[in-house]
């Protein structure tokens, strides 16, 4: 949904590298971990990690209930804790298609 209201609905993964590398110590602090895949699952993140913990750990100190799938993944229920305001309803300022297609303007 992130992807859809910055115009690049095709373009989920895009959401997810770009939060796989912000720091920990950008300000004003980014909640990396209220997004999660669209089947309202957490991404593992491979295995030998810890962040799909973190996330859920995360979550539940801000209240959101999280549970265990079927298959050993982490899930949260999209109909009673998901954010899907209507694109065009959301001010993301100079960060939407527009100003990723000026910027790559004479790039090849």
């Amino acid at each position: 949904h992130v992807a859809k209201l910055i115009g690049m609905p095709r373009h989920s993964r895009h959401v997810g590298q770009a939060l796989k590398f912000i720091s920990d110590d950008v300000t004003p602090p980014i909640p990396w971990h209220r997004v999660i895949s669209a089947a309202g699952t957490i991404s593992s993140r491979g295995p030998g990690t810890n962040g799909a913990q973190r996330q859920r750990d995360a979550l539940e100190a801000e209240g959101v209930e999280v549970t265990d799938g079927r298959t050993g993944d982490f899930r949260v229920n999209l109909s009673t804790w998901g954010w899907f305001p209507e694109p065009g309803t959301i001010d993301i300022g100079d960060y939407g298609v527009a100003a990723l297609e000026e910027e790559s303007d004479g790039e090849e």
